[in-house]
């Protein structure tokens, strides 16, 4: 290094001590202090640290003198935590899985075998992040619980993902806490923000809180809704009449169950001629996809639509015809961001930068807004637009780009988010994935064996759900995916099914199924208006008690109520007010007033 930082005094920030600040340039390694001067030969670097209101936080700009390249730009933590301690170990976008992990654990690496078709979803694919035993990280923020037992943390986060993902790395057997930009390689000849960090301590809901303001994020404008989407009965096996069918199911249901909600009917995948070619509907829809709008919005319900908008497959005519839209990897070849059976093999991702690429994509939102009249779009597998940052950008500052501009499309109407990182979405997207895509079993053991956190899984989309919730209704809707309650086309348990429905409706806004809810039984019509009596509670705490087994304490109707919820294929002892010890069969849920 330049410079010893070992000399100078430390300070602390909120019981963690400050080690030291370094940045790297053009191979060159420089200590950098807080509130002080920091100028050298190449740039001079703006560091401060400042308390706010029982909170810290700490700033960092650089200003280079000529053109430099940044290697690496770290903050590091003493913070030394006891085996029982957990850490938030956010995942990189909206499917990875996430989970406050002991700081004894590890996370999941993804198998060799599985890289070539998967590694581009998560961040796998981004070099130098420790991983293995006692080496956690997460994306954007973290949490660090010291005692799980108390409703009591820090929170470290991020209050500008623009320039830059932010990534958090605990090293567990030096206790040493590191905040590093997500910038390296990235040059630089003008003055960047790099580094923007909140720091506080406290009760869970109290810091997200504080957190989420000094970001400035803006609530959510939009509604909290329910709604039909046809994915998870159908997948990409759609038709015209399978959509008229269900619209007809889930309009009747909607009348008569719930008049008075918000209420979305959403086309997924397979009303496309092909994955990228967003223009003309497939041959199944032949009265087209205005006509589809139209019959929607005359029975009272929001039209919604997904779509792709950086992705292509490689069948479609967008990759035969428009070779020079794909974004391309460091040999020049066209980047394969993944694998789907469903669309005909490898895809790939577009170069969001191409003039053509945001030409043709104004062109399909204008066609799917404006002309088919669709006011709420499921834009999907949003990462694969920042896989490959051109010169002088990050892979923060692309996703940001490509939000900003979905946003300009979108105008007023509802943008719900999947497949984002989650930082980019903040404040800008209406609605948000928060977890993977819900299985038609529990667990997928295919690709839990191969270590995949992007997995489609229910009890790895009910984790992330857990371990998200506070972001819901603060930065946008969260959408933990949909429920199932049908018998027929799924392997869930009634136990499994009943635990997904209550945990969805107490942790999300957006409370979608693929159900023909109208073909209810009674007592699942019955099942269902109970937990929509649970919409709208106000959290108080949501605790892991035992691996799988969570308590959500709520307010409901003037009363306090906790929701025991046991995940695992385990029966569990609760422990109830009173000093009563309830019994959770495996999978089981229950709702008690407190």
């Amino acid at each position: 290094m330049s410079d010893s930082f070992g000399a100078l005094p430390l300070f602390k920030i909120r019981s963690m001590q400050f080690r030291e600040a370094i940045l790297t340039i053009d191979g060159k390694t420089m200590a950098l202090h807080p509130n002080r001067a920091n100028t050298f030969d190449e740039i001079y670097v703006d560091f401060k640290q400042r308390e706010e209101a029982g909170s810290s936080h700490l700033t960092v700009f650089l200003h280079p003198k000529q053109e430099v390249r940044v290697d690496r730009l770290e903050l590091q933590f003493h913070l030394p935590l006891p085996p029982g301690a957990r850490f938030l170990a956010n995942g990189y976008q909206s499917w990875s899985e996430t989970r406050m992990i002991p700081v004894k654990g590890q996370i999941p690496h993804l198998r060799s075998i599985a890289r070539r078709y998967m590694g581009f979803y998560g961040d796998e694919w981004i070099a130098n992040i420790p991983r293995g035993k006692g080496r956690l990280h997460s994306w954007t923020y973290t949490y660090i619980e010291k005692d799980p037992a108390l409703d009591h943390g820090w929170l470290v986060g991020s209050v500008n993902e623009r320039t830059g993902f932010t990534l958090f790395l605990y090293d567990v057997k030096n206790g040493i806490l590191t905040i590093r930009k997500d910038l390296d390689g990235v040059s630089l000849k003008h003055s960047f923000p790099a580094l923007d960090i909140w720091i506080g301590e406290g009760a869970i809901q109290k810091v997200y809180d504080a957190w989420l303001k000094a970001g400035e994020w803006l609530p959510p404008k939009a509604p909290p809704v329910i709604g039909w989407t046809s994915w998870y009965r159908y997948f990409n096996q759609i038709s015209e009449s399978v959509i008229l069918e269900n619209l007809e199911s889930f309009s009747s249901w909607k009348k008569e169950s719930a008049p008075h909600e918000p209420a979305v009917f959403q086309i997924d995948d397979g009303w496309q001629s092909a994955v990228g070619d967003w223009l003309k509907a497939g041959a199944v829809f032949p009265s087209g996809m205005g006509t589809m709008a139209g019959k929607i919005k005359a029975r009272g319900l929001t039209p919604g639509l997904w779509l792709s908008p950086f992705v292509a497959a490689a069948n479609s005519e967008l990759a035969r015809k428009n070779p020079e839209w794909l974004l391309k990897d460091r040999q020049g070849k066209p980047l394969r961001a993944g694998w789907n059976p469903l669309w005909g093999g490898w895809f790939f991702a577009l170069d969001f930068y191409q003039d053509g690429v945001r030409e043709y994509l104004s062109g399909v939102f204008h066609r799917v807004l404006d002309q088919w009249g669709y006011e709420l779009l499921k834009l999907d597998f949003l990462f694969a637009a920042a896989l490959a940052p051109p010169p002088g950008k990050t892979r923060g500052g692309v996703m940001w780009e490509v939000m900003m501009f979905l946003r300009q499309l979108m105008g007023q109407r509802r943008m719900l988010a999947c497949g984002v990182p989650l930082g980019s979405a903040f404040g800008v997207a209406d609605y948000c994935r928060i977890g993977g895509d819900v299985h038609m079993k529990w667990t997928n053991p295919m690709l839990a064996f191969l270590r995949h956190r992007e997995r489609v899984d229910t009890l790895a989309s009910l984790r992330s759900t857990l371990a998200r919730f506070p972001l819901n209704g603060r930065v946008f809707h969260n959408d933990p995916d949909v429920f199932i309650l049908r018998h027929d086309h799924q392997q869930l348990s009634p136990e499994q099914q009943q635990t997904l429905l209550t945990i969805n409706v107490l942790m999300g806004n957006i409370l979608f199924s693929s159900d023909q809810m109208e073909g209810y039984p009674d007592d699942v019509k019955v099942e269902l208006s109970d937990a929509l009596w649970l919409r709208g509670s106000r959290i108080a705490s949501v605790k892991e008690i035992q691996p799988d087994y969570w308590r959500i304490d709520f307010d409901q109707a003037g009363g306090r109520w906790s929701a025991h919820c046991n995940l695992s294929a385990q029966k569990v002892q609760a422990a109830i007010p009173g000093g009563s010890i309830l019994e959770l069969r495996p999978w089981e849920s229950m709702v008690l007033k407190s």
